[in-house]
């Protein structure tokens, strides 16, 4: 089979190479890719916001399967546009992607159908969210309705932080169309968690459960960013809770949104937070996790081009996915600036070292080629993962791998998966 990979994220790397894996796959394609996909693939510089061109280039190849990484793509038609021209696509249409497009949308469907989340009221008036703020006990989180990259989301501990958020959106524009309308939630206390489910429109089989570190410093601290590390599982989800955030929250959710007369077809992620009232929904995404793909996909055992081939025919029931035992840790490798700004053109030194180590896998990112040198292109370069019989292990290997990298400018958590290590 002839297979293409949209994206050019460490989330994709990780995609590639798992499908790279099957033995169904014959040839492997990606756009745009970057330097470690075209390792593995045949890369192809198309712009992934234009869907008239991603179509061409999938019909030219003659690809039996277009697998969607990121979120824009996906809010932008793409599924749709491949669809009506009987293209075979993994992810969800743009209706059902709006569960990540709109944060107000999957709100408004949450509480019409009693899926445990925080309450919230929404805002396009500033006076009338400052008011709200001058009423409501801080902390208060803010969230703009639409794709910020992850940084569309404060966490305001006073009410001086709440009311600068709320400008940042409604006033200053910072988020452009996305931040024209907001969410002033309550804030919830807990361990994050992330588990994410293939769907078939109907049922869901979920993944191994994953946790990832949004802030750029140790400690939490700093601010928020796309992610800088993860690992799976997540020892504190127990059998019990994942039952519960399964039957309360993931399946209700596709039942809820069929009952809207949208079917949802693709990947489903729960960012969920376990609360002394039980698990509650913070988001969802419509994709793979980036980070938590990187610390996902390296454990699982069964052959993910065809848990994808039977999600599009929406042929999953009785499929249970194979997982290996053992931990995993990730570490996002990122470069001088980043979230705010990242320097490009950077040489990277040290990936033939990390290489060679046993069970670790170089996700690539932001990087490229420029005169047959390794370079950075952007904020998040590199995802370190490794695999080890327990998570100190797999910590220590990720960790002795990381430090055979360098670039100028290279900033990193020291602290990824610390918490589960005793």
């Amino acid at each position: 089979m002839r297979i293409l990979v949209i994206g050019s994220g460490g989330r994709e790397h990780a995609l590639a190479c798992k499908l790279s894996e099957s033995p169904q796959v014959d040839d492997l394609f990606c756009v745009p890719g970057n330097a470690g996909m075209a390792e593995i693939a045949t890369c192809q510089k198309l712009d992934i916001m234009d869907n008239d061109e991603l179509l061409k280039f999938a019909k030219k190849i003659k690809a039996d399967l277009t697998v969607v990484g990121p979120e824009l793509p996906l809010v932008n038609g793409l599924v749709d546009c491949f669809s009506q021209e009987m293209v075979t696509v993994f992810g969800p249409t743009s209706v059902a992607a709006r569960l990540e497009g709109s944060k107000i949308f999957a709100k408004e469907l949450m509480v019409k159908y009693g899926i445990p989340t925080g309450k919230s009221r929404t805002f396009q008036d500033r006076g009338q969210a400052i008011r709200y703020i001058g009423e409501s006990s801080p902390p208060v989180v803010i969230k703009a309705d639409g794709l910020a990259a992850g940084k569309g989301v404060t966490v305001a501990l006073d009410r001086e932080a709440a009311r600068e958020a709320v400008d940042l959106c409604l006033v200053k524009r910072a988020f452009g169309q996305s931040g024209q309308q907001i969410l002033i939630e309550e804030f919830l206390e807990g361990q994050e968690v992330s588990l994410l489910a293939f769907s078939d429109g109907k049922r869901v089989v979920p993944m191994e459960p994953a946790q990832d570190y949004k802030r750029i410093f140790d400690g939490d601290r700093g601010p928020n960013t796309g992610g800088m590390g993860s690992y799976c599982p997540v020892p504190f989800v127990s059998p019990h809770i994942y039952q519960e955030i399964v039957e309360k929250i993931l399946q209700p959710t596709i039942t809820a949104l069929g009952e809207e007369g949208i079917k949802y077809k693709g990947v489903i992620y729960g960012g969920l937070i376990l609360t002394d009232e039980g698990s509650k929904v913070l988001e969802f995404n419509v994709r793979f996790g980036d980070p938590e793909t990187q610390a996902i996909l390296p454990r699982l055992k069964s052959d993910l081009l065809e848990i994808m081939i039977r999600t599009v025919e929406e042929d999953l029931e009785g499929v249970e996915l194979q997982w290996s035992p053992e931990s995993c840790v990730s570490v996002v490798l990122a470069s001088r600036g980043y979230p705010q700004s990242s320097t490009k053109g950077v040489s990277i030194y040290g990936l033939e070292e990390a290489k060679k180590m046993e069970s670790v896998y170089l996700f690539h990112a932001a990087t490229e080629r420029s005169n047959g040198e390794l370079v950075t292109d952007g904020g998040r370069v590199l995802a370190v993962s490794a695999l080890g019989k327990d998570f100190q292990e797999a910590r220590r290997k990720a960790y002795l791998a990381v430090d055979k990298i360098t670039f100028e400018g290279m900033q990193f958590r020291r602290d990824i998966a610390a918490r589960v290590c005793g």
